[in-house]
């Protein structure tokens, strides 16, 4: 009996610990996704919060240089919960990671404060060059599932980066990007207040050709 009160005590405290030093993730996955309800939920459910948690452990043993045991913990995070973050992967506070499945973060990828990443992204490189390589995302960027963001840009503070876009180029903060190549569509240099509506994203190259349609039909009508 007195074990299973120790061991229920541990239990308690451990987690209590777990929730005070990711209150920011805690927060931003209750703040940005309806389906938490409750703290419970999400510290033992949520896969976002798990591959982080592990992601700091190798980090942190990474930062002294300890070999090979940081990239197994990578690899056994990948494999628990199918997402990839490199141990020098510099990732700031807040970051929520929905769903994760196929998320890759890249060695040299540095991501700011409050960051959404969707299934599917990847914070990759272009190639077998050394160093610098992979992008730098800006606070309160929103990364939309299947997005690909590759080679050493920056994407700015406050963008959106749309489903299945790829990136290969810097981004202005405050902007939305779609498509493949990604297309940039600047609003009007304001901070983007980001519901996380994946379908309604303006497209401006969809809007002209929706109006040349209209300018063929009205011509033929004549």
């Amino acid at each position: 009996m007195g074990t299973v009160i120790i061991f229920l005590a541990f239990f308690v405290v451990f987690n209590a610990g777990i929730a005070l030093i990711f209150k920011d993730e805690i927060k931003s996955t209750r703040d940005r996704d309806p389906a938490a309800t409750n703290i419970l939920e999400i510290l033992f459910t949520y896969s976002g919060l798990h591959a982080l948690i592990l992601h700091r452990i190798a980090h942190a043993l990474h930062a002294f240089n300890i070999p090979f045991i940081p990239r197994w913990i990578s690899q056994f995070n990948r494999w628990l919960t199918g997402i990839e973050i490199h141990p020098a992967a510099l990732i700031g506070e807040g970051l929520f990671i929905d769903h994760g499945m196929g998320v890759v973060i890249g060695e040299t990828t540095i991501i700011e404060d409050n960051v959404t990443l969707y299934q599917g992204v990847t914070l990759g490189g272009t190639g077998k060059e050394r160093g610098k390589r992979h992008p730098n995302i800006g606070s309160n960027v929103v990364i939309g599932a299947g997005a690909k963001v590759l080679g050493n840009i920056n994407i700015g503070d406050n963008s959106y980066v749309g489903a299945n876009a790829v990136v290969l180029k810097d981004i202005a903060p405050n902007s939305t990007v779609i498509g493949v190549p990604g297309r940039i569509t600047k609003q009007d240099g304001k901070k983007i207040e980001i519901e996380l509506d994946h379908i309604h994203v303006f497209d401006p190259v969809m809007q002209r050709i929706e109006e040349l349609e209209k300018k063929i039909k009205s011509l033929e009508g004549k």
